[in-house]
């Protein structure tokens, strides 16, 4: 079994960390097959990341991460969708 590492971060550690540009190389959809039928399609994205002038034991630097997700349900069963509304937006 991996030994589990504790490292504890000030307020001043992340406000030293330095920020650091991404690019996208690959976004990936976890998907979940829901009890009630439906199919929920789940990713991480990331917002921001910044690297903390703290290491590892093994010399890695420590990265934050700021990320949202992405939620779809998908082949929801027709029982549980609701009846549509009216559009609100005028159409000219």
């Amino acid at each position: 079994m991996a030994k589990e590492i504790v490292m504890a971060f000030e307020p001043a550690d992340i406000v030293a960390g330095e920020d650091l540009d991404f690019s996208e190389e690959q976004e990936h959809w976890n998907i979940y097959k829901l009890s009630d039928g439906a199919t929920l399609k789940v990713k991480l994205v990331l917002t921001g990341v910044k690297r903390l002038k703290k290491y590892l034991p093994d010399g890695s630097p420590i990265y934050i991460i700021q990320s949202t997700q992405a939620v779809r349900a998908v082949n929801i069963p027709q029982e549980l969708k609701a009846k549509p509304k009216p559009s609100s937006t005028p159409i000219s």
